[in-house]
């Protein structure tokens, strides 16, 4: 059972929460599509474009007709380049790592777990932080300065591709008002690595939380250092200010600028590395040079795409992830290789038996749900098996078999666990790689809510996501094994 400070908790938030979707349910709305991406109430937390606790944070408007916003975090350790490139780790000089991945038929078996990585003795340059463990935080050597940067490699994503035709730069001055991080994106002489890019959806019922909340700051810097990955943290328009598709829409116009941004860095390096005229720079800054996002620029590989979603950010990113599907090629260089569902916020006119059980649970009842629901919908298509709260409704497109991997992390005292598990089973019934990974004495959202944020549960559920997501992300011939 949840600990007594749970409990309590569980009942202060469940008091505040039903208060303040009630004042919405009364609130008369202004037609205004622009809309809101945080609440008064939420505590939210400043980027930092320097490398604090080792990740950088950078905030982007990136619609000029709307409030949605991105959250970039980005690992310290995408500057490590060591001398003379990488010596991978051959499959001879790795421990294995064993991963128990939990079924829906047995759920029962919890989290999972792996085993120290041994360190080439070539590499005896390279400070090498100590492995996982799955009942306490990762061990990480820290460097006093960005000299010392490079003497420092993350164990996951090994190999990470390098480019040659990106530098590093940290500014220092005061002009402008920025001290951060700002690659040298017409540097010939430097070089840095690639990583995978994970778009990271919030929860909040579709009417609260932020990409840039206290709680998601810190869960979006854990699984970028875990990862070894850039996250992008998607701020997208709530509810009932703009009600269904405005969120949908919003994930989807952020992995279609994911594209564009790769297209435009990709045309910009092509153009300044051809010619070093006026005229060509010019013809850049036309093309939209000015556009690009430096650290995905520099650092990003959006070949290597996660969709990560918490409680309703995971019918965010299953939504998104069937549209990267229905859109193929036309999403290239993007490439969605896999998805993590998080305690999805699938709900059902049927209901199933933990929905029964469990209707009264900790943090987000089902009656606060159902209203949730209701401030989302319209009146007119409010209904619980709506193809954005039920995934098993029949006729859904694109066929399940062509959906990416799909990891999918229910708790124990979740009423929405049931169909969570139950649209796992789907998948695997058309080979799908989707495990579950089930939690004991787990709550909702009990790896990412504020309270329960270092808590050992939540860590070893980062870690268990992060060893799961490797599988996808590490370039062949360098993956962990299992």
């Amino acid at each position: 059972m949840p600990s007594v400070t749970v409990k309590l908790y569980s009942v202060f938030f469940k008091f505040l929460l039903k208060h303040r979707l009630q004042n919405r349910t009364q609130t008369q709305l202004d037609d205004n599509q622009f809309g809101i991406t945080s609440r008064p109430e939420e505590s939210v937390v400043a980027a930092n474009p320097s490398f604090t606790e080792g990740v950088a944070t950078k905030d982007i408007h990136i619609d000029t007709l709307t409030s949605l916003s991105v959250r970039i975090f980005l690992p310290e350790t995408s500057l490590s380049v060591p001398h003379g490139g990488f010596d991978p780790l051959s499959k001879s000089q790795q421990s294995r790592s064993r991963v128990n991945k939990t079924s829906g038929s047995s759920p029962e078996n919890g989290s999972l777990s792996s085993s120290p990585l041994s360190v080439n003795p070539k590499l005896d340059h390279i400070e090498h932080p100590l492995r996982r463990n799955s009942y306490g935080p990762s061990e990480i050597s820290k460097t006093s300065s960005t000299h010392h940067v490079n003497e420092e490699i993350r164990r996951s994503s090994i190999g990470g591709r390098i480019d040659s035709e990106v530098g590093l730069h940290m500014k220092q001055d005061s002009v402008g008002g920025y001290r951060g991080y700002s690659p040298l994106l017409d540097s010939k002489n430097q070089i840095c690595r690639k990583l995978p890019v994970i778009l990271q959806f919030h929860g909040g019922g579709f009417v609260s939380g932020s990409n840039d909340s206290v709680a998601n700051d810190y869960f979006c810097r854990r699984v970028a250092k875990l990862c070894d990955v850039i996250v992008i943290a998607v701020g997208y328009r709530l509810a009932p200010e703009n009600r269904y598709p405005a969120a949908f829409e919003d994930g989807l116009k952020v992995l279609n600028w994911l594209g564009k941004q790769a297209n435009l860095a990709e045309c910009s390096k092509s153009l300044t590395t051809r010619s070093g005229s006026d005229v060509h720079r010019h013809i850049v800054d036309t093309f939209g040079a000015s556009m690009v996002e430096p650290w995905l620029a520099a650092h990003g590989d959006p070949s290597r795409c996660v969709l990560l979603g918490v409680s309703c950010g995971a019918n965010i990113a299953d939504y998104v992830a069937r549209k990267a599907v229905e859109s193929g090629k036309l999403l290239d260089p993007v490439k969605v290789v896999a998805q993590v569902l998080m305690y999805p916020f699938f709900i059902g006119s049927v209901p199933t038996h933990s929905e029964i059980k469990l209707a009264n649970s900790y943090f987000y009842d089902k009656a606060m749900c159902i209203l949730a629901w209701k401030l989302f919908l319209s009146e007119e298509d409010f209904s619980l098996d709506h193809p954005a709260a039920n995934p098993l409704i029949p006729g859904r497109e694109p066929p399940l078999r062509f959906m990416p991997p799909t990891l999918t992390v229910v708790a124990e005292h979740d009423w929405m666990r049931d169909r969570a598990i139950a649209y796992s089973e789907e998948l695997r019934k058309v080979n799908v790689d989707a495990p579950v990974l089930e939690y004991k004495d787990a709550v909702h959202e009990f790896a990412t809510l504020d309270m329960l944020l270092k808590t050992p549960q939540a860590q070893a559920c980062a870690e268990d996501i992060a060893i799961w997501v490797k599988k996808y992300i590490s370039l062949r011939g360098h993956e962990f094994s299992y």
